[in-house]
């Protein structure tokens, strides 16, 4: 790791930073980082509207400079379910648009919080329900060419979004891509987990983030237990999306993601570990410092079966 790297994740991992109290002003911070800056014609705002137009759920969509391959990837953004959205993860949808040669459409999911579990994963659901069940508003055939995929909070919600649409009866994706998912509801000196006791204090993402960002995504701590919220305490694992787990190698929530990935193995879900050396928490938005996003985008194009070099390989 790049000494500069280390210097900017040791500031973001003070602990005089409070989630809780701070939230706003991170993703103020956040926003001014990543601003929210549009290619016209290659990205478009749209809305999928419910219950007749009193319910909406606002979508970007993302394309690359030249279209490649078929299919598309529905995104849910990381951030804790706290902070993040399509804004400042425009650019990060932008490289996956190039990187894969597909479309790729993200939920702008509401926050806690000011909208605790569930709100925001019922979005999420039901922005996957409407397009699998009418991949045309899309310009798409067939509801397999829709990929989920999320990256940390994201990939939870991507992850728990699959086992909702098993459970109601609906169309499961045929793949998702869960770039370091959190699956697990504790992340104190109490987890089972040791990766984040190894990595839970200097590399960005911190235990006392994560019980932070837990407080308000879930305020009742019982509650939390719910595989909906913590998705690798499910029974059933069974009939799952094919999946591709991509973890970092410094992030405390890797072994819960690879712990996730053999709890679907073991169910007779397909599913590829992916562990990125070096890495850390959160890559797909860092500057390129490493082969961490090579390494990644390689994985996904592999997994997807589609070919053709990205921008920055």
């Amino acid at each position: 790791m790049k000494r500069l790297q280390k210097m900017m994740l040791k500031l973001a991992s003070s602990p005089r930073i409070d989630m809780k109290r701070d939230y706003r002003l991170v993703r103020r911070l956040q926003q001014a980082v990543s601003p929210d800056i549009k290619e016209e014609y290659r990205v478009l705002d749209k809305v999928i509207r419910f219950e007749g137009g009193e319910y909406t759920i606002p979508i970007r969509e993302f394309y690359p400079l030249v279209r490649r391959n078929k299919g598309a990837i529905l995104f849910f953004h990381g951030g804790g379910w706290v902070i993040g959205d399509i804004g400042s993860y425009t650019p990060s949808c932008l490289e996956m648009a190039e990187e894969t040669g597909m479309a790729v459409f993200s939920v702008d999911y509401r926050l806690a919080p000011e909208h605790p579990y569930p709100a925001g994963l019922n979005d999420c659901y039901s922005a996957a329900a409407a397009l699998m069940e009418n991949p045309d508003w899309i310009g798409l055939e067939d509801a397999d060419e829709i990929t989920l995929a999320g990256d940390s909070a994201g990939g939870n919600l991507a992850a728990v979004v699959s086992m909702m649409l098993r459970d109601r009866g609906r169309k499961v994706p045929k793949r998702q891509i869960l770039l370091y998912p959190a699956t697990y509801w504790d992340h104190s000196e109490e987890s089972p987990y040791m990766s984040v006791i190894e990595n839970g204090n200097d590399f960005g993402l911190t235990m006392k983030k994560m019980e932070e960002y837990m407080d308000m995504y879930v305020p009742d701590m019982e509650r939390r237990k719910d595989p909906y919220i913590s998705p690798i305490m499910a029974d059933d694992m069974s009939s799952l999306p094919e999946t591709l787990i991509i973890t970092a190698e410094l992030d405390p929530l890797r072994d819960e993601g690879e712990a996730y990935g053999e709890a679907l193995k073991a169910a007779g879900n397909d599913v590829v570990l992916v562990r990125v050396p070096d890495a850390v928490h959160g890559f797909l938005t860092h500057p390129r410092l490493d082969d961490s996003l090579d390494i990644a985008y390689r994985e996904i194009r592999t997994f997807l079966g589609i070919d053709g070099a990205g921008s920055n390989n």
